[in-house]
């Protein structure tokens, strides 16, 4: 497979964008607080990654994002006392609960356009999402996410001999 056309590692806990709350004065505003700290982190990541590509041009072309959240496990799956710091037998491999991983792609996307990644988030024709806890497998040590995108036509190009 084609390397992508842009990698980035973004540090810091994924917040979901999609749900709105109203105040008393009728204002619609984000439900989650960790939305807006979270497409900051990634407009930065990936500022940063294209920082040193000066022809980088907002992705047009169809483009497939592979993006893998880690998130950090709940107290109450670990134990306590003298079994504090020590992962319950009872505990979920996988996280099920909120978060949902569509709002989580929304945030990032959306980052990803407000920093020229993206012309639009319309532009993601194939998406891979998961989510998994920090240190789980291959997951990240910290809270974050490793974002992938790699232009279509890259992918279906005929290997020349």
């Amino acid at each position: 497979m084609t390397a992508p056309a842009l990698q980035l590692t973004v540090y810091g806990t994924p917040g979901p964008q999609g749900s709105k709350n109203r105040n008393a004065a009728g204002a619609l505003y984000e439900s989650s607080a960790k939305v807006k700290p979270w497409r900051e982190a990634v407009k930065t990541a990936a500022l940063d990654a294209l920082h040193h590509d000066g022809a980088w041009t907002a992705l047009t072309c169809p483009v497939l994002l592979e993006v893998r959240f880690a998130l950090a496990r709940p107290k109450h799956h670990f134990g306590t006392g003298r079994n504090a710091g020590r992962l319950k037998a009872s505990a979920p491999h996988f996280p099920s609960s909120k978060p949902d991983l569509d709002k989580l792609v929304r945030s990032t996307q959306d980052a990803l356009k407000d920093a020229g990644v993206l012309a639009d988030d319309s532009v993601v024709a194939h998406l891979f999402a998961r989510k998994e806890f920090v240190l789980w497998g291959d997951a990240l040590r910290t809270p974050g996410a490793v974002v992938k995108v790699w232009r279509l036509s890259d992918l279906h190009k005929e290997p020349t001999p």
